[in-house]
């Protein structure tokens, strides 16, 4: 049945209310504040002196203001509150980063290594380690976001299959929970989807788009409405696991000519008989004909597969990011042509291709926004932690 919300509720609301409005426009007094959210002044003030305290929130300069009369003070969210830390475990690597509530990376950190030998415990070990090198820096843990190249269950936040891994249902926030003892909330994505927030919140900004992360595996967010749409288990997105070859080669997955074996990074870089994207990018900037038509044939079956999406959600904006958003210069001319022979809507609505500018450091910055995130969502319970 329906209750009456406790003086509690109305606080974690209205604080909730308050925080939101600062993050909006930052800057605003405390009348400002007041203004935009009904609240009354006094309330206004005595929310913030508490964020003040938990150092979510920084007063600035007085504003000017004409006449007579007290000049408020500016507020904004502190660069030296607590951080979202952010973890990838990619296929090669593992990365981690720290991002304050403005959004700005402190520092982040990359470990290549192949992770595809190795069992999930002895994988996490080394996440665990990373974690608690970045645990030692000066700064308070708000919560830590973890990006993982696979099926994410949105209601658990269990792994349940990571084709590129080798990886079946494990739950990777209970095991990071357990072995760092955390009192933290820990958070588990997809890496493309985590990729797409970021990329929504600090790169092209549009509000509809597919963000395909190109690297050894190939995986999509898909942004509407300014919202990721993850589907009824959180598992859309997986891209590069669409057949666009039926008589292709085996995936991991167990089916035939899926997009990441025709167009990953690993299969341009066979075919362009290079060793590595770094060779690869140079061979291209020589006008190799042969790194030339690998690319080429990638943005082939790129085409097929988006084409598809397009179609399916009328989406107006394809963003590559990953390795894919290097290889944008040579990407981008044959992905349009696949594009506008294969999408209906083309000749009314044709569609924008963009290189990420986040690249690689997407997922990763994304995953510590989820904790950022969170507290800019529901700031009370940090606020009473802090201050208890």
């Amino acid at each position: 049945m329906s209750r009456p919300a406790s003086q509690h509720t109305v606080r974690r609301h209205n604080c909730a209310l308050v925080l939101d409005a600062i993050a909006a426009a930052p800057g605003s007094s405390r009348a400002t504040v007041a203004a935009r959210t009904g609240l009354t002044k006094a309330t206004v003030s005595s929310l913030v002196d508490r964020m003040i305290g938990a150092r979510l929130v920084v007063e600035g300069e007085a504003q000017s203001r004409p006449g007579p009369g007290r000049r408020g003070t500016a507020l904004h969210l502190s660069p030296a509150g607590p951080h979202g830390l952010g973890v990838e475990i990619g296929v090669d690597h593992l990365a981690t980063c720290l991002v304050d509530l403005t959004g700005r990376v402190r520092t982040s950190w990359l470990r290549p290594g192949d992770n595809r030998a190795s069992r999930p415990s002895r994988v996490l070990t080394r996440v665990a380690a990373a974690i608690r090198l970045a645990l030692k820096e000066d700064v308070a843990i708000g919560g830590v976001g973890v990006a993982v190249p696979g099926l994410v269950e949105s209601a658990t936040g269990i792994l349940r299959l990571a084709p590129n891994l080798g990886w079946r249902e494990v739950d990777v926030r209970g095991e990071l929970t357990r072995r760092l003892g955390l009192d933290v909330p820990v958070l588990v994505g997809n890496e493309a989807n985590l990729a797409a927030l970021d990329e929504l919140r600090h790169g092209c900004g549009a509000p509809d788009f597919v963000h395909v992360s190109g690297e050894i595996g190939i995986g999509a967010g898909i942004v509407l409405n300014g919202e990721l749409f993850e589907g009824v288990s959180g598992f859309s997105g997986e891209i590069g696991h669409l057949s666009v070859d039926p008589r292709g080669p085996r995936c991991p997955c167990g089916s035939r000519g899926c997009l990441e074996r025709l167009a990953g990074q690993d299969e341009i870089v066979r075919a362009a008989g290079v060793e590595d994207l770094p060779t690869l990018l140079t061979a291209l900037k020589a006008n190799d004909r042969t790194a030339t038509a690998a690319v080429h044939d990638a943005a082939k079956w790129l085409g097929v597969a988006l084409s598809g999406a397009v179609n399916l959600l009328d989406l107006p904006t394809v963003v590559l990011g990953g390795a894919y958003a290097r290889l944008e210069p040579w990407l981008r001319e044959p992905l349009l042509a696949e594009l506008g022979r294969r999408v209906v809507s083309a000749a009314w609505s044709p569609v924008h291709v963009l290189a990420s500018t986040l690249a690689s450091d997407a997922a990763t910055r994304g995953a510590a926004g989820t904790a950022i995130r969170a507290i800019l969502a529901d700031p009370d319970p940090y606020v009473t932690a802090v201050l208890a």
